[in-house]
């Protein structure tokens, strides 16, 4: 079999997500600076409030006199680079507290775990919610997108492209399944929308594989993208089963929704993609001799 040609067309693919990794990974201050903004944890977080109150009204009053226009604030900019750089770092201690006591872990024993006060964890989070937003984007950004990119830009023939994208992604799920189960029992709308945008991702980046492939072979590519988004639900779906109960093996699992996923690609290349030879054809479950 020739190696995956969709190798070029998700290059892109891969390079966006990382630059969209990149957006939610910001770099941290120096030091001096968060040494200097640690000091903020130390006050009550209504007085940190008035605090940037009080800064951006004088940012933004007009130039004094002999001046042309408003003066930054440095103190102000060099809180907010802070606020960016600890709220990674407290998503990233949750994701650690979360693994160490399981699922059903409150606000009070992440603080506890992370070693914070929930009052330091209300300063950078709006609520619960906001927190475990943030913990959803942090894992499928840098752990659940990543592997699956790389599974799908795999060099390996269609077969085997296929097995490695399914094991991608319920191997990542069953080696955190803390985090997701975490996530997924606390699915408030903030994190069903994370949820959905990471299907999304990999759905387009699926879709322009199969696209790639599919005109390669000289087939139609009409349904590429809505057979993506099947083949993504479903194995999101059946991963989402499985990790709650485990009723059957990993190795088992990935065995069984290959298959499905496989049957159906090979489905679509009897018809060469096309809907009007598939509707055309008759249909059984007899067994080809």
């Amino acid at each position: 079999m020739p190696k995956n040609p969709a190798v070029a067309e998700t290059d892109a693919a891969p390079t966006s997500a990382s630059s969209l990794i990149e957006d939610h990974n910001p770099s941290h201050t120096d030091s001096s600076e968060t040494a200097s903004a640690d000091l903020a944890e130390t006050q009550d977080a209504s007085g940190t409030e008035a605090s940037e109150t009080e800064t951006s009204g004088t940012e933004d009053a007009p130039g004094a006199k002999g001046k042309s226009g408003p003066k930054p604030d440095g103190r102000k900019r060099r809180w907010r680079d802070h606020k960016i750089a600890r709220r990674a770092e407290l998503v990233d201690s949750t994701i650690s507290a979360i693994r160490a006591r399981g699922r059903d872990i409150g606000m009070d024993e992440i603080a506890s775990e992370i070693g914070v006060s929930k009052t330091v964890l209300y300063r950078y989070f709006n609520d619960k919610n906001d927190l475990i937003n943030a913990t959803m984007v942090r894992y499928v950004e840098t752990i659940l997108a990543p592997r699956i990119y790389t599974a799908i830009s795999g060099s390996l023939d269609e077969f085997e492209l296929t097995k490695a994208t399914v094991a991608a992604y319920v191997e990542t799920v069953a080696s955190d399944p803390e985090i997701y189960l975490y996530v997924m029992a606390n699915n408030g709308h903030g994190s069903l929308d994370v949820v959905a945008s990471s299907e999304r991702m990999i759905a387009e980046v699926l879709g322009a594989v199969l696209t790639e492939k599919l005109s390669e072979l000289d087939m139609e590519v009409g349904g590429a993208v809505p057979w993506s988004y099947g083949i993504v639900g479903s194995v999101q779906l059946a991963t989402h089963w499985w990790i709650s109960n485990q009723s059957i093996s990993k190795e088992e699992m990935i065995g069984y929704l290959t298959m499905m996923t496989w049957g159906g690609i090979t489905g679509i290349a009897s018809v060469k993609g096309s809907r009007e030879i598939f509707d055309s054809r008759p249909h059984s479950l007899e067994l080809d001799s």
